[in-house]
């Protein structure tokens, strides 16, 4: 899989691709990068997608955007401008995995089916984030929203366990080299915090983008793995009430957060039994 650039959305996009044939959008979530999806890429492309899984915004070889612009909204116009510079139409499918996720809520009605893994749609994570377990496995998020942040994240083994922590089990180091050359750049770590950041409200929207409302059209698949370290299974309870009807949910046993490279063999039977054949 070669690297390839698109711009869109006012960023120089890099991306992987394999295949020909409808758009197979895959979208990465953090610490991680496009490689994320090497094992799905080449069944997509065996079904007759073309399987295409770009660098996030801020993470390298993918510009650090000018706008400075992390919030949801940046994050589903991106999806809307790869699908229309990419050619896609609505035979496309799109899968998001992590932060990938939050942008397929928003942009499920322009793809034919979607997937999502790990992360809920917020409305669904609700009831129980605030669970005293639950603080605990989130430090993340709140460290992210101080000027220590970068100095943490740089430090001794704090990816290592965080990965060791959300996957257990699961040897990341591969994984590990694609993150430290994405993040290698100040600005690119920077860029990747930012999506918490805004999150949270620690960086104000831009107001760049328009509103991403969650998606009342569009089928979706998600998946959560039991063992998520990240996110606690129990947050995942009631997802079909928050997502569009004709929705499904599946919880993968024995997988952690990262469940699609831990059990790829079953999420990707799981993943291209909902998506169907290309058409």
């Amino acid at each position: 899989m070669e690297i390839r650039t698109i711009h869109a959305n006012g960023v120089e996009f890099a991306y992987l691709a394999l295949g020909e044939g409808p758009l197979a959008l895959c979208l990465h979530g953090f610490p991680d990068t496009a490689h994320t999806w090497r094992h799905l890429m080449p069944e997509l492309a065996a079904r007759g997608y073309r399987a295409v899984a770009p660098f996030m915004r801020g993470y390298a070889p993918t510009e650090v955007p000018a706008d400075g612009a992390y919030e949801d909204a940046a994050l589903a116009a991106d999806v809307r401008a790869l699908h229309e510079e990419l050619g896609g139409d609505e035979r496309g499918v799109i899968v998001g995995h992590d932060w990938g996720a939050f942008p397929v809520y928003a942009t499920a009605h322009l793809f034919r089916r979607a997937v999502t893994l790990a992360v809920p749609p917020i409305a669904a994570q609700l009831a129980g984030f605030f669970d005293y377990e639950q603080l605990k496995r989130s430090f993340y998020i709140f460290l992210f929203q101080t000027g220590i942040a970068e100095s943490a994240v740089r430090g001794p083994g704090f990816l290592e366990n965080l990965w060791r922590d959300w996957s257990p089990g699961y040897d990341a180091a591969r994984d590990l080299e694609f993150v430290r050359d994405s993040l290698a750049g100040e600005q690119n770590l920077r860029a990747a915090l930012g999506y918490y950041r805004a999150a949270l409200g620690t960086t104000p929207p831009t107001g760049r983008h328009p509103a991403a409302e969650p998606a009342t059209a569009g089928e979706i698949l998600y998946l959560h793995g039991t063992r998520d370290g990240c996110l606690g299974p129990e947050l995942a309870k009631d997802v079909l009430g928050h997502l569009p009807p004709g929705s499904r949910a599946e919880l993968v046993a024995d997988a952690g957060h990262f469940l699609h490279l831990e059990r790829p063999e079953e999420v990707n039977r799981l993943i291209l039994d909902w998506l169907g054949p290309a058409s």
